[in-house]
């Protein structure tokens, strides 16, 4: 990601300070420059970058997410228990560091937003740049919405400009409908005729036509959240976004390209990199047995079986991408030796290696040396996802456009292609991806499931774990059977949501109390949020 990016030292967003009646003074560095000449342009790809690194790596989501939805697998043992918290939901050493990742991560990048927002108001000619503004802040609050449920809303990011650095919790339904109705006001104003944004990380190059399909294909996404909370909301809302203009092709998708070198690494890469990593997280049985039932062709990109021997294993030296010798790693078994050892797993295949060599796990499916690369793109919301949407929202009856069938068929299609955008290694042919759709189409009496499993799939083989987590929780689909290990957190449930940090108690407990007061079964990873029924 070759656009610069900028730390502020001001005190923006939602974070706990003491109040001075010389704060101005204080936190003003006579070495930085003033609002009046900063280029507010700047903070754009700072909201970028810190909202997709707050949604990836060992900022949360691969910790907890991947595993949760039984995308990936791990032992988790040894050098690796740090998976304990996704595979088999039992707390590790740093899981309260991980839970608050995404929280402060997002709100960090909506701090930006927000500051961006301020610099650029009452300025005709930054129009552009002040609804985009407001778009990212969308972006990142219904994250962490999604993620925790009621959440600092109508007084967050505002420690700077109104002294409000206890900020009250919104419910979960009133922030998403006040983060709707912004997102359509801002996504409404963008036009051509006002300056294009400069600095953008997004592949838009500040682009306002692609913006405006960006924020109406967010509130497609949001709308779509509500089906079971509020259908007539997320009737509403989807129909507005269509009305409005969503993504059209896979030349839509929003994703940020990393940036190693500089700095800017793609988090999943980095620890799909690391030595524990690279030998103990393995793709799920569910995963590669859903792909392997339709022989889909991303099989044979994400997926390889490493030769032989521990030291094979412990390599990203490259292993057999054959599809039929792919093998998914059941959920919920460790290298312990006792009950719950993988070797006691159902249909074990056995180890390979010998003496010295040996590992247990050498049969099983690992990602390949594609989704390790730490310049690789970090996906915000794709065209594919988009299309898949519009299916469920035909099949919901709602007036989009377009046939279940149809819009089914460009999802699956542009699921395939997103992955070109891991470069060369990565790219499915066109003739191949549309070829896979026609022999694999939509089944109306089978709908729903379909389309939401194709999304869990599509969405999970690109790394976002937090989407095809959330889509999951909406819709059901696939159906999951969850880990049960002595000691896990979720009553051998999967979780359903994150607990708030744990500063939240202490910092701002007040308002922490009410809303935790307003949690069925209080802040615990099994509690859901509002939509989620």
């Amino acid at each position: 990601m070759k656009k610069r990016l900028i730390a502020l030292t001001l005190v923006i967003g939602s974070l706990q300070v003491s109040c001075t009646d010389n704060f101005d003074a204080i936190n003003t560095d006579p070495t930085r420059a003033s609002a009046t000449i900063f280029d507010p342009n700047l903070l754009l790809p700072s909201t970028q970058f810190t909202h997709v690194s707050a949604n990836a790596g060992y900022s949360g989501p691969i910790l907890f997410q991947s595993m949760w939805v039984q995308i990936f697998a791990s032992t988790s043992s040894g050098a690796a228990n740090y998976y304990s918290n996704a595979d088999k939901y039992v707390i590790s050493s740093n899981t309260n560091s991980y839970l608050s990742s995404t929280w402060n991560g997002d709100y960090n990048a909506a701090s930006y937003a927000y500051e961006m927002e301020q610099l650029t108001n009452g300025k005709p000619a930054l129009a552009n740049l002040n609804n985009i503004a407001k778009i990212m802040q969308v972006q990142c609050l219904a994250t962490i919405s999604d993620t925790y449920g009621d959440l600092p809303y109508s007084q967050a990011l505002q420690a700077k400009a109104t002294g409000v650095t206890l900020p009250v919790y919104d419910s979960q339904e009133s922030a998403y409908k006040a983060m709707l109705a912004k997102l359509e006001t801002a996504t409404a104003a963008l036009s051509p005729a006002s300056l294009l944004p400069t600095n953008d990380a997004f592949p838009y190059k500040g682009d306002v036509a692609k913006w405006k399909k960006y924020g109406y294909s967010l509130m497609l996404k949001m709308a779509m959240r509500l089906t079971k909370a509020d259908p007539t909301t997320a009737k509403t809302y989807a129909e507005k976004a269509v009305a409005g203009g969503v993504f059209t092709s896979v030349d839509d998708d929003a994703y940020v390209r990393a940036d190693n070198a500089n700095g800017y690494g793609n988090g999943n890469g980095g620890a799909l990199s690391t030595l524990a990593d690279i030998y103990q997280v393995r793709w799920s049985k569910t995963m590669i047995d859903y792909l392997k039932a339709t022989n889909d062709p991303r099989l044979s990109v994400v997926a390889e079986v490493p030769a032989d021997g521990l030291a094979a294993n412990q390599s990203i030296a490259a292993g057999n991408t054959t599809p039929a010798v792919q093998l998914g790693l059941p959920n919920g078994y460790d290298l312990n030796g006792g009950a719950t050892d993988i070797s006691k797993s159902p249909g074990y295949p056995g180890g390979t290696g010998s003496g010295a060599d040996v590992t247990p796990i050498g049969k099983y499916s690992r990602p390949t040396q594609v989704l390790r690369d730490r310049n690789a793109p970090l996906f915000v919301l794709t065209y594919a996802e988009v299309e898949l949407l519009l299916a469920e929202a035909v099949t919901r009856g709602f007036a989009v456009g377009g046939t279940a069938a149809g819009h089914y068929k460009n999802g699956v299609v542009a699921g395939i292609q997103a992955l070109s955008r891991y470069g060369a290694a990565a790219t499915i042919s066109s003739a191949v991806a549309t070829a896979y759709a026609d022999a694999n189409p939509l089944v109306p009496a089978n709908a729903l499931k379909q389309i939401n499993e194709q999304y869990w799939a599509t969405t999970g083989l690109l790394l976002n774990f937090s989407e095809a987590w959330n889509n999951w929780k909406r819709s059901g689909f696939p159906v999951l059977t969850p880990v049960n290990y002595v000691g896990n957190f979720s009553n051998g449930t999967i979780p359903r949501r994150q607990p708030y940090p744990t500063g939240e108690a202490t910092l701002n407990s007040a308002n922490y109390s009410a809303a935790v007061s307003k949690l069925s079964g209080g802040d615990t990873w099994t509690s859901r949020v509002y939509w989620d029924k």
